[in-house]
C-alpha cells in the first residue's frame, strides 16, 4: 500500500499510514506499551477462542500479534504516524481470521459475501478526539481494498452518552465510520450495527 497522507484535522499535522509489518514492530510495540494496549489483549480479543486469549494476556497474547506482523501474509492492521511516531492503530483481515464471530449471536454474517472486517481502533490518548479514528479507517479500507477485498465491514459500538470510557469504543463509533464512508447495513441491537464500504 502507497505511503498515504491526510489530514483528519486542520492545524493538527498530516498522518501518514502504513501496514503493521516487520519493520514496524517496535512502532506497534511502543503504542500499545506495557498493557498491550489494554488488559494484555495485543489485539488478540477477537483472534483467539476465549480461554486461549484468557491463557496468553500479556506476553503470551504480545507474542502471537508479533507473530502475525512478522508473517509473510498480509499485515494484520494499518498504523497510523505523526511525523515518526505511531499514534494509532487498526486492526483489519478477512472476517475468517477472526476466530470471536463464529460465537457471536449479534454479528452473524449478513449474507454469503466474503469480507475483510475492522475489528479494533485504537488511538494515543494524547491524539484522541481529533479525527484519527476515521483516517485510520479510510486507511484500513483502502489496504483492504489493495489485498483483494470487495467489502470491509465494522461494527461500531453505538455510545449511550458523551462520556463513554474510550476502551468501550475500541470497534469504533458510527460517527467515525460514516466519516470514512461506510454505510450502515443492519442495526443488530441498538448498541451494535454492522456498516460496509465497498470497493
Amino acid at each position: 500500500m502507497p505511503q498515504k497522507k491526510l489530514n483528519p484535522n486542520p492545524g493538527g499535522g498530516q498522518l501518514t499510514f502504513h501496514p503493521a509489518t516487520k519493520s514496524r514492530w517496535k512502532d506497534l510495540e511502543l503504542l500499545f506499551g506495557e498493557r498491550g494496549a489494554c488488559a494484555g489483549c495485543w489485539c488478540m480479543w477477537w483472534r483467539l477462542a476465549r480461554p486461549d486469549f484468557e491463557k496468553g494476556k500479556g506476553t503470551a497474547n504480545r507474542k502471537q500479534l508479533k507473530n502475525l506482523v512478522e508473517s509473510k501474509g498480509h499485515a494484520p492492521g494499518i498504523l497510523a504516524y505523526s511525523g515518526k511516531q505511531a499514534i494509532g492503530w487498526c486492526s483489519v483481515g478477512p472476517r475468517k481470521e477472526f476466530v470471536r464471530f463464529e460465537t457471536s449471536r449479534t454479528l452473524k454474517p449478513i449474507d454469503s459475501k466474503p469480507v475483510w472486517s475492522v475489528v479494533c481502533l485504537f488511538v494515543d490518548k494524547n491524539h484522541r478526539r481529533n479525527g484519527v479514528a476515521y483516517a485510520l479507517l479510510g486507511a484500513a479500507a483502502e489496504y483492504a481494498f489493495s489485498q483483494g477485498a470487495d467489502v470491509v465491514e465494522g461494527y461500531p459500538v453505538v455510545p449511550r452518552n458523551e462520556t463513554m470510557p474510550d476502551t468501550f469504543a475500541y470497534t469504533g463509533v458510527p460517527s467515525a465510520f460514516k466519516a470514512a464512508g461506510f454505510k450502515v447495513v443492519k442495526k443488530s441491537t441498538a448498541a451494535r450495527w454492522i456498516v460496509r464500504k465497498e470497493r
